[in-house]
């Protein structure tokens, strides 16, 4: 039988990183494996068994996703790469393997709590995920990353974030500023998840060239989204119409994640909820799934988790 060959472009990869210190990573893959791993400047070969090089090919694209998303790369998770491609399951004391969203420059963002390990699995194998709860449980946060995931991987060609603009107490006529600088305070959070994920030269190159966009609910009408993860956040301050319209915005290959919260809505005194209406509409649609949240998952100060069932106590009282 011939020896099967595969070949990896390094341009642009942190060498140093790749292959550790000493050629440390490349030895450790070694170890675990019979196929020759080849180094030469800017091109990795790989020689074997063809089975066996497709894994190790697997593993070291995880790894140069992992140095270009975080910038770094530890010996544990080239033997959990290792575990889980030789035997398809994490090692024992790896579970946490499946709850992994994205690697940052700083951390790794993955579910924390069961609910937030729901959300994760309903936005995986749906193509429209509503996630609703009350605030500090991530929604905002996790759909933001599973975005830039997806963005970084190349399953989706831009990212669009949204909100409507809807006034909870203070009037938009009264704020300082053009449109552009009166909507940006309801959009800021969204910039804020964005900054945490990836350098700010980045963010700002991705705005200038459109890759991401953020934007008010009522500059999406008349779009067709294609190839795009499309966030609607704060939904439940949406009219049936508005929600109509952003739901039918999606184009092929596109994913939409609708988040909010229920007990938050800010619409005018009988205006109904176009995220309350959602769920009695699509509820049992093969692809749109719905994901909840409870007090339980906040992940914010702890004091969060206790005012938020001080006022639920209050208010069922």
């Amino acid at each position: 039988m011939s020896e099967f060959e595969k070949k990896i472009s390094l341009e642009g990869i942190d060498l140093q990183k790749l292959v550790g210190p000493n050629d440390s990573n490349i030895r450790l893959l070694e170890e675990f494996f019979d196929s020759a791993i080849i180094v030469r400047g800017e091109l990795l070969t790989l020689k074997g068994n063809q089975q066996e090089v497709e894994q190790v090919e697997k593993i070291i694209k995880e790894m140069i996703y992992a140095i270009n998303t975080s910038g770094r790369l530890k010996e544990q998770d080239i033997k959990l790469l290792i575990e889980l491609t030789r035997n398809g399951k994490p090692a024992k004391g790896d579970e946490d393997f499946d709850k992994i969203i994205l690697y940052t420059k700083d951390d790794v963002i993955k579910a924390r709590t069961p609910g937030q390990l729901v959300y994760l699995k309903t936005a995986q194998t749906n193509d429209i995920c509503f996630a609703i709860g009350p605030a500090g449980t991530g929604k905002t946060y996790m759909a933001v990353a599973l975005a830039v995931a997806a963005l970084k991987k190349n399953t989706v060609k831009k990212i669009i974030l949204t909100r409507p603009a809807v006034e909870a107490g203070e009037k938009l006529g009264y704020l300082p500023g053009d449109l552009r600088e009166k909507i940006d305070p309801y959009l800021r959070p969204l910039y804020d998840a964005l900054e945490d994920m990836l350098p700010t030269e980045r963010v700002k190159a991705y705005l200038e060239k459109g890759v991401i966009e953020i934007i008010p609910l009522a500059y999406m009408r008349g779009r067709t989204l294609n190839k795009a993860f499309v966030i609607l956040d704060e939904a439940q301050n949406t009219t049936d119409v508005q929600m109509k319209m952003f739901l039918t915005r999606l184009g092929t290959e596109s994913r939409a994640i609708i988040t909010g919260d229920i007990t938050q809505i800010d619409l005018p005194t009988k205006t109904v909820s176009g995220l309350v209406k959602a769920q009695e509409i699509l509820s049992g649609i093969e692809g749109v799934g719905f994901s909840f949240f409870d007090k339980t998952d906040v992940v914010r100060h702890r004091l969060v988790k206790e005012i938020i069932d001080a006022y639920e106590k209050y208010y069922v009282s």
